[in-house]
């Protein structure tokens, strides 16, 4: 099982960004996927999830600006998110049901 992060930066409030988990060593239209974030100098605090079925939840922090998604084909679960706030700078990672996760990615909110 191999996860990558990638797509973060440093956006301005107000801004988007998109990030991409591409997943190897299983097929994640077997299995439920996340997104979880950890601010500095804190846990981890889950996000999003998207199930098998493409079904997803979302954590109320993030609610209604965060959307995720999933291609099957290639393999890849994303995390579209607008109107970022600074409380939203974390490394975010995806990770599996079992707890698996990447090397994660950064993102930086700031004015």
């Amino acid at each position: 099982v191999q996860l990558v992060e990638s797509g973060g930066g440093t956006v301005q409030p107000g801004g988007s960004l998109r990030l991409s988990c591409a997943a190897s060593g299983f097929k994640i239209n077997q299995f439920a996927m996340n997104w979880v974030r950890q601010a500095p100098g804190k846990g981890f605090e889950w996000v999003a999830r998207i199930n098998h079925r493409a079904g997803t939840t979302y954590a109320n922090a993030v609610k209604g600006r965060f959307t995720v998604s999933k291609d099957d084909a290639t393999e890849v679960v994303y995390l579209q998110m607008e109107n970022l706030k600074p409380e939203d700078t974390a490394v975010y990672y995806c990770q599996t049901e079992g707890g698996r996760r990447g090397q994660g990615t950064q993102v930086t909110v700031s004015p």
